[in-house]
């Protein structure tokens, strides 16, 4: 291919003198150049060279390889076409098709209030994260809670053409959800149940995840540790220790109710026992008693001489027993002689 020097030298020259000379002068016009290309005498070899070159071009982008944690999504003219899985797939040379790559398999994770790659001093430091990890408890206390949300791409189609910022709307969705949950628990339920908080706020976050179409799984929600601002913290100690101080007031106490109520009851319900059985004891003692009496008294009814004479046997069988020293005097006896001495072990003056 050879070019005609002279002449756009010439061409040139004419067109610096149209202009009035000195500086660069106007480049060849197009429909000029046009004629040029034309006119060229182009071998057949070179022609067949850049048909090669272009459909080896063509080739190069219409065959690609998706990984096994990924898959891709095909625009053509910028509209979806299709979801390809993993492997060697065919496409559409480009400027009509394209590919984007998802990683569905991939753990992603977004972290607030909190730096894991980051030192102990400076982990929570910053404006945005302390912001983000600032929370107002449902008793009206003030919390830093970080936590930190891992996710995987679950839609693809979702994630790339339903939300305009996916990650971003993670982010605001995840601060409302956690936020909604611990404004509704005590700043002690904040520090103690994390667990429980984690569950709730990820249960929220999804749901709403879902209505927003975002093509997002949750895969887990992890709360840190929580604590309170370093400026209300010497406040926050006092405040426990005095709950502390109070719990273990209550905690005697119910100890000492524990243990003297249920004695108090024991020994009010053996009193009544107890009272019961004496009751129940006079009551059979009277009650034999009394048929005693009443078969005594039929007996002395139908035999008095008899009945009267066994009675005061009986008692002087009974009563004998239980006398020391004994005297039988005679009943005609008006006096008893005076060294017996009768009632000196008694004390009586004689």
């Amino acid at each position: 291919m050879n070019w005609d020097w002279d002449k756009l030298r010439d061409k040139q020259q004419q067109n610096e003198r149209r202009s009035g000379g000195g500086g660069a002068g106007k480049p060849p016009q197009v429909d000029e150049m046009v004629e040029q290309l034309k006119n060229m005498k182009v071998p057949g070899s070179l022609w067949l060279i850049v048909l090669v070159a272009i459909a080896v071009l063509m080739g190069s982008t219409m065959f690609y390889t998706i990984g096994v944690s990924e898959v891709g999504v095909v625009q053509r003219f910028g509209k979806f076409a299709r979801i390809t899985e993993p492997g060697l797939n065919f496409k559409l040379p480009a400027g009509i098709e394209t590919v984007n790559k998802v990683r569905v398999r991939l753990v992603y994770k977004e972290e607030f209030g909190y730096r894991e790659n980051m030192d102990a001093r400076s982990r929570f430091a910053g404006s945005d994260m302390e912001n983000a990890a600032l929370m107002l408890t449902g008793d009206l206390n003030v919390a830093l809670v970080p936590w930190i949300v891992q996710y995987q791409i679950r839609d693809p189609y979702n994630f790339m053409f339903k939300v305009q910022d996916p990650r971003q709307l993670l982010r605001d969705l995840s601060e409302a959800c956690m936020r909604l949950v611990v404004g509704d628990r005590s700043i002690n339920e904040v520090i103690s149940a994390r667990e429980e908080i984690a569950i709730a706020a990820r249960e929220i976050l999804q749901r709403e995840l879902d209505k927003a179409e975002s093509g997002i799984h949750v895969v887990t929600v992890e709360m840190k540790r929580t604590n309170v601002p370093e400026p209300v913290q010497p406040s926050f100690n006092e405040v426990n220790q005095a709950t502390q101080e109070r719990e273990q007031m209550i905690y005697k106490a119910k100890e000492e109710y524990n243990r003297a109520v249920p004695a108090a009851r024991g020994e009010a319900e053996r009193v009544i026992r107890e009272a019961e059985g004496y009751a129940l004891n006079r009551v059979n003692r009277a009650e034999g008693d009394a048929a005693r009496f009443n078969s005594i008294y039929a007996e002395y009814v139908s035999a008095k001489d008899v009945t009267e004479r066994r009675m005061y046997l009986e008692m002087m069988r009974e009563l004998l027993p239980t006398l020391k020293d004994k005297y039988i005097i005679d009943s005609d006896q008006g006096n008893v002689l005076p060294f017996l001495n009768l009632g000196k072990e008694l004390g009586v003056k004689q």
